[in-house]
């Protein structure tokens, strides 16, 4: 397989400016039916895809969820934890078994060619480490999830470390949104529009990032 890295801006081409209204109707979603079962499984389901080939990072679920229900982070931090471990797996067999006919696919059309050779690199070094650190990088996860699967990364370094990296990082957002809730969710509620365009820009630079420093 040849890893291509463009040099034009393309790495950006995956994100478009119609996903700030979709995160605002995602949020608002979300806090619809935080009181019921419902808001627990769109959670797991879009952590789950999330780790192997959806773009929208479940942690916008994650601070909805809690934010409706903050007695009830733990839980939420938890099933988030559980989805993306499990659709880490997901990934990994598409890496494995499926790279050419999908996996392929995924990482052109959101243009990580260059993230998946440095996670290749990364892996050569230290799997457990790389994906311990994927939590807490620019490098989205899918990457490396269907990377392990193609660079034929053991399970076991995969599955501990997605535990303790994805873990950490969604029961740290749960645990501090739970802390400063009512604060928090006063300004989502009255500067939403603006909250999101930050995270566009986040989103945008974390591509950035991806592309030309790794």
């Amino acid at each position: 397989m040849n890893v291509i890295v463009s040099g034009s801006l393309k790495a950006v081409k995956g994100v478009h400016f119609y996903s700030i209204g979709l995160l605002k109707r995602l949020y608002e979603w979300v806090l619809h039916w935080a009181d019921t079962p419902y808001g627990g499984v769109a959670l797991f389901i879009l952590a789950f895809i999330e780790a192997s080939f959806f773009i929208i990072p479940p942690d916008v679920l994650l601070i909805a969820l809690v934010l409706g229900k903050p007695g009830k982070w733990f839980r939420f931090a938890l099933v988030c934890t559980a989805g993306s471990v499990i659709g880490g797996l997901f990934g990994y067999l598409i890496g494995a078994f499926f790279f050419e006919a999908v996996g392929n696919r995924i990482i052109e059309m959101l243009h990580y060619q260059a993230a998946f050779a440095k996670v290749g690199q990364l892996y050569a070094s230290n799997a457990f480490l790389a994906i311990l650190g994927a939590a807490f990088t620019p490098i989205p996860y899918k990457v490396f999830t269907i990377a392990a699967g193609f660079w034929e990364i053991p399970l076991s370094p995969l599955v501990w470390a997605s535990i303790v990296g994805r873990g950490a990082r969604f029961f740290l957002v749960a645990g501090t949104i739970c802390l400063v809730g009512p604060r928090v969710k006063h300004y989502m509620d009255k500067y939403f529009n603006l909250v999101t365009l930050m995270i566009f820009v986040l989103m945008v630079l974390g591509f950035l990032a991806v592309k030309y420093l790794f």
